[in-house]
């Protein structure tokens, strides 16, 4: 069941904090305040996800400057999230934390649990600074997501929180238009937008 307009479940989690080379506790409050971008994913040591989690690493800079954060799980130990960062070449510069999940009960409250395999599918979720999600993406394990596309949800997220009496129409980057929704325009969107703005 789709979590998005609910508040996000609480947890608190052991992690692996790669820049300090320690182990740590995170906890949803910690993000108080800012977007976090929750991201599950399958386990340690596999193909997609370490080139998942680099893709995102190497946007952090981008993402932190949008006011967010980052944080990843998978049922792991922080020990193995330790051994997989100093041995995975793609994760030699991480700078998020990997949080651990081992009994899978952060996964199920997220609805990515996957019950026979005993690991999570690939669960996105973007948090606003309220603590209420407002985009999930969930995929199978075989295919990796979009880091540009998180991105531009992130970007489009931020301009709607600020401006809440405006909507960003399909496609919506910085700097392009924007509806406000209202009566004037129900069922005459394409009076104020047209198909070519919105796939330019």
């Amino acid at each position: 069941m789709a979590l998005v307009g609910q508040k996000a479940p609480d947890f608190t989690l052991n992690a692996y904090d790669p820049v300090k080379k320690e182990y740590t506790t995170v906890k949803l409050s910690d993000y108080q305040g800012k977007f976090l971008v929750l991201c599950f994913y399958p386990a340690d040591f596999t193909f997609v996800c370490p080139t998942e989690i680099a893709a995102v690493n190497a946007k952090l800079e981008e993402i932190r400057n949008l006011g967010a954060d980052v944080l990843a799980v998978s049922t792991d130990t922080q020990f193995s999230h330790q051994l997989f960062c100093e041995v995975e070449p793609l994760l030699k510069d991480l700078k998020f934390p990997l949080a651990a999940d081992p009994t899978g009960k952060t996964a199920r409250d997220y609805g990515v649990y996957i019950e026979e395999a005993g690991i999570a599918r690939r669960g996105r979720f973007i948090i606003n600074p309220d603590g209420v999600i407002v985009a999930e993406e969930v995929l199978n394990p075989p295919v990796g997501r979009n880091v540009n596309e998180l991105l531009r949800q992130l970007d489009a997220w931020k301009y709607v929180y600020e401006h809440p009496e405006e909507a960003c129409p399909a496609n919506w980057r910085p700097g392009k238009k924007t509806l406000k929704p209202g009566p004037d325009i129900a069922g005459k969107v394409g009076t104020v937008i047209t198909i070519d703005e919105i796939l330019s």
